[in-house]
């Protein structure tokens, strides 16, 4: 009798701290972190959506997109962004980079392909396309493209548009941002908020 007084005791003594641990952490702490990152980061908690004109939300800051008509071809009057092996490309579900090494095959035969249609898309000889317009990040996500391959498209964004290009180079150069801190990454221009800002400059 006492044995079995004893296990029910021990089972009931596991059962509330299993309730009041998953009151504390699963729920308790939940809330504060949350409350925490509405009130110190409310941008970045809430997936650092980026917003139009008209204040529709269009993607996310972390997360690139393509700028291409219905069956994949890029239009001419946006900036591209990088390639993308994320499922069928910029796929959040779908995360991840093509896993070959630089002495692949198939690789090095894309890498071919896309320099060369980059070079014919912006009118530019093959030797000017920098590697980022040409291979795919790590994630397949990556908004960004290198201050490099964003001007390289100056000239065929503004001809599409029939803007000066001068000034469409000036839009760009704005939207450069800095390494982090200073000294860590490189310079990077995102291309979803920089089509934002060419939308609305005309």
């Amino acid at each position: 009798m006492s044995t079995t007084r004893t296990a029910v005791r021990t089972h009931w003594v596991a059962i509330r701290a299993m309730l009041l641990f998953t009151l504390v952490l699963g729920v308790g702490y939940t809330l504060v972190i949350t409350g925490i990152g509405q009130l110190a980061l409310p941008a970045q908690a809430n997936g650092s959506v980026v917003r139009n004109a008209d204040g529709d939300v269009v993607g996310s800051a972390l997360i690139g997109q393509s700028f291409t008509d219905p069956d994949g071809a890029p239009l001419l009057e946006w900036f591209q962004s990088r390639p993308s092996a994320a499922g069928d490309g910029y796929d959040a579900g779908a995360s991840s980079g093509s896993n070959y090494g630089p002495e692949n095959e198939d690789l090095i035969a894309a890498i071919e392909e896309r320099r060369a249609q980059v070079a014919e898309f912006n009118g530019v000889a093959e030797s000017q396309v920098p590697a980022d317009a040409v291979t795919a990040s790590g994630s397949g996500l990556d908004p960004h493209i290198s201050p490099e391959y964003a001007l390289l498209q100056v000239d065929r964004v503004a001809g599409a548009r029939g803007l000066e290009a001068s000034e469409v180079r000036e839009l760009v150069e704005s939207r450069i941002q800095a390494r982090d801190l200073g000294y860590l990454g490189e310079p990077t221009v995102n291309v979803l908020q920089l089509n934002l800002a060419l939308a609305e400059f005309g």
